[in-house]
C-alpha cells in the first residue's frame, strides 16, 4: 500500500501497547487520541544500533517534546520485545507492537529493502504527524536516527 496522502484522514488502529502510562494487555486506538498532535514514528526492530540511537534520542528530548505531542514508536516486534526494549533503555514513551503489519500496511512503510544483495521485507523508518483533527499533517520518510527529534519538533 501506498502512504497515506498529507491532510487525509490518517488511517485509525486499535493495537497493543506497552510503556508510557500503558501496561501489558493494554491496547490504544488512534482515534481516541485528543488534545494533543499525534507522533507515530515506525522503526524496523527493537534493540538494533539504528533504533535504538533513534529512541533514546526521542527519550533525551522527551520534556520537549512530550508537552507538544503523544508519541508512539511502532514496529512489528511482540508487546514482550517492546517492554524490554523500554526497560533497557528506560523509554519513557509507549511502544504499539504490530506484529500482524496491519499498522506498516495502512501507513505505507512495509516495503522491500536490500542489504548485501539480499531482498527482504521490512519496515522503512519513516515518521507521521497526526494533527489534532485526526489527518496526516507531516511525514518524514526513509529518516535518520541522528537529528529525528529536531526533525519532529520543527515540525510540531
Amino acid at each position: 500500500m501506498s502512504k497515506p496522502a498529507l491532510q487525509s484522514p490518517a488511517p485509525d488502529f486499535t493495537a497493543p501497547v506497552v510503556g508510557g502510562d500503558f501496561h501489558p494487555g493494554d491496547t490504544i486506538t488512534l482515534s481516541k487520541l485528543t488534545g494533543k498532535p499525534v507522533v507515530l514514528y515506525f522503526y524496523p526492530k527493537d534493540d538494533t544500533p539504528g533504533c535504538t540511537k533513534q529512541a533514546c534520542g526521542l527519550r533525551d528530548g522527551w520534556t520537549k517534546i512530550a508537552k507538544k505531542a503523544h508519541v508512539f514508536g511502532i514496529s512489528t516486534d511482540s508487546v514482550k520485545s517492546h517492554s524490554k526494549f523500554i526497560q533497557k533503555h528506560e523509554l519513557p514513551f509507549p511502544l504499539i507492537a504490530d506484529e500482524d503489519k496491519a499498522i506498516v500496511n495502512a501507513y505505507g512503510v512495509w516495503v522491500e529493502k536490500s542489504m548485501y544483495g539480499k531482498t527482504y521485507l521490512g519496515t522503512e523508518r519513516s515518521t507521521f504527524i497526526i494533527g489534532k483533527d485526526g489527518r496526516v499533517a507531516a511525514i518524514l520518510e526513509k529518516v535518520k536516527p541522528e537529528g529525528h527529534l529536531d526533525a519532529v519538533l520543527a515540525l510540531l
